[in-house]
């Protein structure tokens, strides 16, 4: 932001930086423009044509950033005493807050004789555009003391300042007054307080503002299908588009991004296929993010392949569509894909960035290339002049963790320039838990328990890798110490989509009305594998009970229970996806490589981390 001191009340010679125009008259705005730079024209005076002319310049200059041409604007306007009008001021508060020079607007702003609601809702919505709630809040207050009105614009604009903050305290106290003035039923108001509620997670709120409003614009129903979105409430998300369609409300690209975004979320292929014909009816194909969002889309439901095709067919690709591409191999675990998209975009002209690294380090990570990943995070700072954050460190500690170094990613923890997150030190304890390192795991778990004491899946972790070495005396004290903490384990479940409908599966299932079915076929499907010496690895179950009842904990996992679904529902030779809450079991791992060998089918599951895609025997991560 710029400074601009200047005083309005001095005389010209106190305006210093505006260029003032010293002959006339002129008739247009095109001849203002002709002649605003010079300093030898004369304005004999101002006439009712010529003030009009001065307010359709700063209009101008508002619209196409132009603060030269708006000060000398303003010279004018000082020199003949028109900065009186109410209009002409709030015009140059707009000016000059367009323009960035926020503290000249608020100079007009204090020095205005009478002001409109206009003028207190310009000047709000001055800070709220860079971010100043308490400038904001505080003007909205003095507006309240000197008894102007108030109109929706106004709350709006405080509303939308806080909700930059996420002072939710503020918005409460917004609503509320929203609600005794009657300006909650103004669309703008409603909008902004349904946006207030979703960034700060409070969809409840929300829906209830949104469900009250008597009117609602596109940019409502918008907001409305985003804040779900943001808050990872996929099936209410597309719920809402499917209403807002049949309502005869206009898509746009925020509703179009957000809607494929739940499709990514709920791995919804069919819905998301549906939204990309949408799209290229609609002509949004050709909107730079709705392109980025339709290859995650693809990407995250598995169809890597087609994602490429949507990355290919973007004409003029940004940094943020390469990084989406780029993610997306990472997913899939094709790093050599990642790798040649990574120099490739370089040689376009486009500079990699943070987000970049975040992939290509997770792209090695997922292969357990070492060195390529050390050579990458080395490269972001000597080649790009990029700082490694949190999340570049946290995909480094993986990189090396579940390479077995664990010592070396402890070290590289102990180096940081600020404190480990939750991230790290659950990557930590899980690669302790893989590699046995009890002495580790130990340090890893209990600064896991200070910063995240309701995550039950710390206790759960910290208990296998003890149970892993058979510790059983330390499972018992693990698992009790869980227990009196309250948290909550999150229940492994999975997911799969047939026939435009998504069937859910939990471990141990007996709801789904098709179960009795289910489990037959899997016990089928468990004997044919059997007769090619399949038997269930028990020491991927680590309760301490004994191995007849371990084999049955372990034969209903919940994506067995939707695979052999997908394999009873799905037309043969037609590929079957799997979404998972948590990460595939190496049991669960080795029945579906042996049940892509005997059904001839491609199974593809995604689960917290990746996609494992399975085919003929085999797995696209190559057993890493």
């Amino acid at each position: 932001m710029h400074g601009c001191k200047i005083s309005l009340n001095d005389d010209m010679k106190a305006l210093r930086g505006y260029p003032i125009l010293s002959h006339g008259p002129f008739n247009n705005p095109q001849q203002y423009r002709k002649f605003s730079t010079s300093q030898d024209l004369f304005l004999v005076g101002p006439t009712e044509t010529q003030l009009s002319i001065l307010q359709e310049v700063l209009q101008r200059c508002a619209r196409k950033r132009e603060p030269l041409e708006g000060k000398a604007c303003h010279g004018q306007i000082v020199r003949f005493g028109l900065q009186t009008d109410t209009l002409t001021s709030n015009m140059l508060i707009n000016m000059y807050s367009k323009c960035g020079f926020v503290d000249c607007a608020r100079m007009v702003f204090d020095e205005m004789p009478m002001r409109s609601s206009v003028s207190w809702s310009t000047m709000i919505g001055s800070y709220t555009r860079i971010g100043d709630k308490e400038e904001a809040v505080g003007l909205f207050k003095q507006m309240q003391r000197e008894g102007a009105e108030v109109d929706g614009f106004t709350v709006a604009g405080v509303l939308c300042a806080c909700a930059a903050k996420l002072a939710m305290f503020e918005c409460k106290q917004l609503h509320a007054f929203a609600l005794k003035t009657a300006t909650h039923s103004n669309a703008f108001v409603g909008t902004a307080l349904l946006g207030v509620y979703t960034r700060s997670g409070f969809t409840g709120d929300a829906c209830q503002v949104f469900e009250s409003m008597p009117e609602r614009s596109d940019v409502t129903w918008s907001s409305m299908i985003v804040g779900y979105v943001q808050n990872e409430l996929y099936e209410e998300a597309l719920k809402l588009f499917r209403e807002s369609r049949k309502m005869g409300v206009e898509d746009n690209q925020f509703t179009m991004s957000s809607v494929l975004s739940a499709c990514a979320g709920l791995a919804a292929l069919i819905e998301g296929k549906q939204m990309h014909a949408t799209i290229l009816k609609c002509g949004f194909d050709s909107n730079i993010f709705v392109a980025s969002t339709l290859i995650d889309m693809y990407a995250r439901c598995g169809i890597i392949e087609e994602a490429y095709i949507v990355f290919s067919s973007v004409e003029d690709k940004n940094v943020v569509v390469w990084n989406t591409m780029i993610s997306g191999f990472s997913r899939h675990a094709r790093s050599m894909e990642a790798m040649i998209s990574f120099e490739k975009m370089q040689q376009m002209g486009m500079c990699p960035n943070e987000v970049t690294y975040v992939a290509m380090l997770s792209a090695c990570a997922h292969k357990g290339l070492v060195e390529k990943g050390r050579m990458y995070f080395e490269l972001m700072t000597k080649k790009h002049n990029l700082s490694p954050n949190d999340f570049h460190y946290s995909c480094m500690v993986d990189v090396l963790g579940r390479a077995g170094l664990i010592h070396e990613a402890k070290g590289l923890m102990d180096k940081m320039p600020f404190e480990a997150t939750a991230s790290m030190w659950g990557s930590l304890l899980a690669s302790c838990r893989v590699h046995g390192n009890i002495k580790v795991a130990e340090v890893a778990a209990t600064h896991l328990f200070e910063i995240e004491p309701d995550n039950a899946g710390n206790h759960v972790l910290l208990s296998d890798t003890y149970a892993a070495k058979k510790r059983w005396a330390e499972v018992i004290r693990a698992r009790k110490f869980l227990k009196e903490s309250e948290a909550k384990k999150e229940r492994g479940k999975s997911w799969i989509e047939v026939k435009d409908q998504v069937h859910t599966f939990n471990v141990g299932e007996r709801s789904h009305p098709r179960i009795v079915e289910i489990c037959s076929r899997l016990e089928d499907l468990l004997q044919e594998m059997e007769k090619l010496d399949y038997r269930v690895d028990t020491k991927h179950d680590l309760h301490d009970v004994e191995e007849l009842r371990k084999q049955e904990l372990l034969r209903h996992h919940s994506e067995k229970l939707a695979l052999t679904y997908g394999l009873m529902s799905l037309p043969p030779n037609v590929p079957i996806r799997i979404m998972k809450n948590l990460r595939i079991c190496g049991d669960c791992h080795s029945f579906m490589k042996l049940a892509s060998n005997i059904t001839g089918r491609e199974i593809t599951v995604r689960d917290t981390n990746r996609f494992h895609h399975f085919k003929n025997g085999f797995c696209s991560c190559g057993e890493f």
